[in-house]
Parts: C-alpha cells; sequence; structure tokens
C-alpha cells in the first residue's frame, strides 16, 4: 500500500539544524524539569511504600479520607482522584509500609465508612519494601543498559560487520559497569557514565549505525521521561516497560531506514551521501507513517477506553513512538552525515 508517492522528495537533511535545535530544546527542558522535580516521580513499585486504591458509591471529601486514615495510625498520606470524577475512586499513597491483610481491610474500610458517611470498597492494596524498591529501580535502570549495549552489537554487526568489535566493546562495558557497582558507585550516575564513555567509543570505533541508532534512542527516552516529569506523572514498571517497547518500536524504524541507507549506498554510490539520505528516507517514508499511524490507533484507544491502570502506560507509549517516528527521519540518519563531515575534515588535515 503506497499511502504516498513513489516519488515523493522532501528535503528532511536539509531541515537537521531545525531539527537538531528542537531536539536539543526539548532535551534541555526535560532535564531542566527532572532537576526542578527532584529526578522522576517514582512510584510504589520503585519508592517503597503502601499504595490503596479505594471506590464509593458517592462522591467524598480527600480530607475525610485523609482523616480516615490517620483513625487506624497511618499519617502522611496523599490522596487524589483515580480515573474519571463520576467513578468516585481515589488513591491512597503512603510513604510508609503497612502489614496488609484481611484485618487491615475491614479496618481501614469501618474508618473510612465512619469519616465519609459513604460505603468504601476497598479494591487493590499494594505494599513493597524500601529495599525491594531500590533493587528494581536499579534493574530498571541496567534493563535499559543492556538494551542499548547489546542493540550495539547486532546494529554494527548487520551493517558494517563489526561484530567482535562491538562484541569486546560491550563485554568490556558491562565489566567496568559490574566492578563499579562492587564499589557501591550510584547506579543512576554509573548508567549515565557508561552511555558516555560508550558514545566516546563508538565515535573512536567508527561504529557510525551504532552510534546513529543509539543516540536517537536515548533522545527518544529523556524527551519521553521529561514529559512525564513535566505532567508529574509517576514511574512505575508499566512505564519501564512502555520504555523499553518505545526503544524496541523506534529501533524498528531505524533499521529500515538504515537497511535503504545501506542498499541505496550500493546503488547510488556516485552521488553525495546527503542526496542519498534523503532518498532513503523518501523511499520508506510511507511505510514509516502508516506504522505510525496504525501503531497509534491502538494506542489512543488504549488511552481513552484502556481505564485508569493502563492510562499511563499507554500516554508513555503515545510519546514514544511519535518522538520515535521523528528520531528515525531527523536524528539517526543525520549523524551518518555527521560522520562523513568527520572523516572529510580528518582527509582534509593528511
Amino acid at each position: 500500500m503506497q499511502f504516498i508517492k513513489p516519488d515523493v522528495n522532501i528535503n528532511f537533511i536539509g531541515k537537521k539544524k531545525i531539527a537538531f535545535g528542537f531536539s536539543i530544546a526539548m532535551i534541555i527542558i526535560s532535564i531542566v524539569s527532572l532537576i526542578l522535580h527532584g529526578g522522576p516521580k517514582l512510584g510504589v513499585d520503585f519508592q517503597g511504600g503502601t499504595l490503596i486504591q479505594v471506590k464509593f458509591l458517592t462522591p467524598v471529601k480527600i480530607e475525610d479520607i485523609k482523616t480516615g486514615m490517620k483513625d487506624i495510625g497511618i499519617d502522611n498520606t496523599s490522596v487524589q482522584q483515580f480515573g474519571e470524577e463520576k467513578t468516585h475512586e481515589y488513591l491512597i499513597r503512603t510513604d510508609s509500609s503497612v502489614m496488609t491483610n484481611e484485618s487491615f481491610s475491614t479496618d481501614m474500610k469501618k474508618a473510612l465508612d465512619a469519616e465519609t458517611g459513604g460505603s468504601a470498597e476497598i479494591r487493590r492494596v499494594e505494599m513493597v519494601g524500601p529495599k525491594v524498591g531500590q533493587d528494581l529501580r536499579e534493574k530498571a535502570l541496567f534493563a535499559m543498559f543492556y538494551a542499548l549495549l547489546f542493540i550495539t552489537i547486532y546494529i554494527s554487526g548487520r551493517f558494517e560487520l563489526k561484530w567482535i568489535l562491538s562484541g569486546i566493546m560491550t563485554a568490556a562495558l558491562i565489566g567496568a559497569v559490574y566492578v563499579f557497582t562492587l564499589f557501591k558507585v550510584s547506579i543512576p550516575f554509573l548508567i549515565v557514565a557508561a552511555l558516555l564513555v560508550s558514545l566516546v567509543l563508538f565515535w573512536f570505533l567508527e561504529l557510525k549505525y551504532a552510534m546513529g541508532a543509539i543516540v536517537a534512542l536515548i533522545h527518544d527516552v529523556i524527551i519521553t521521561v521529561g514529559i512525564f516529569s513535566i505532567f508529574d506523572k509517576e514511574f512505575t514498571l508499566a512505564i519501564i516497560a512502555a520504555l523499553l517497547t518505545i526503544i524496541g518500536y523506534s529501533l524498528n524504524d531505524t533499521i529500515i531506514v538504515f537497511d535503504r541507507i545501506r542498499e541505496n549506498l550500493r546503488k547510488y554510490h556516485k552521488n553525495p551521501l546527503e542526496i542519498i539520505l534523503n532518498r532513503s528516507i523518501n523511499e520508506t517514508l510511507s511505510r514509516t507513517i502508516l506504522t505510525s499511524l496504525t501503531t497509534l490507533i491502538v494506542v489512543v484507544t488504549l488511552f481513552v477506553l484502556g481505564g485508569g491502570i493502563i492510562h499511563d502506560f499507554a500516554f508513555a507509549l503515545l510519546i514514544g513512538i511519535a518522538v520515535g517516528t521523528y528520531s528515525s527521519i531527523f536524528v539517526a540518519s543525520p549523524i551518518l552525515l555527521a560522520w562523513q563531515s568527520k572523516q572529510s575534515k580528518s582527509k582534509g588535515k593528511l
């Protein structure tokens, strides 16, 4: 199915400065938001504590819910409406890990009924200890880091036949990260440092396709996390799953474009790289847009009709698909052009 005419010739590479400027602005806004908020807003999964979902038959006051929780000895609670207003559902969060059992639910229901004058239905109680939350947080960071590293092996091997070089580099990075964890180095700082070292190695080892793909993926994750921070949304295990899904989706788009670039480099090797890149992006544009639109239809349906539990997961996918499609065109491919400029300058000095 040809959604766009085969002979379309949009000058995407010619807009690279505007695109880079937009991406840099979005990344700066995301980082500033994270700094102002003291990092991402962690949910119970990562921070530890107790999460309780309560439903009432009639509207109740949030202060009455907090008072009811105090009556059973739980202070410092935050209460917010959950889902649509007409459902009268609320999420109760506390930093303390409460021993939850049948008697706890019964006592809480009685206290809430007495304070609110309504009939409370305890729909969900989740408790995570602080140690478990820390372990989950570290494992989530490692999951994304290792996913990016193993992607570099695949990209370098498929497009540049540098399986051994990329494999050795990846093994060395994983070994270095493991050694530093033994010295109790901060995991977030360690992951950021390792990613920066990875990009430097890509540059000097001339793993240009891997660098283009990884820069695009880091771009997607930072902006998605930044938008979550701007909207003050929580990070849970479901959001980590969404981020890994975004990485896979964006990578798939990037590989399609890279594959066409590789083919066209063989066919039109006498043409300037800028023309080949533009041609490749335009030739895959129909497929890229159709894939994104059909995926977005499903995700929008989840976002609108999926209910409160899946709302943030669908929201993350909405952002990620849009940003991932953008980065495949305006971020990953122009990295190859920047690489050619670097090589031209190196030859000019010789």
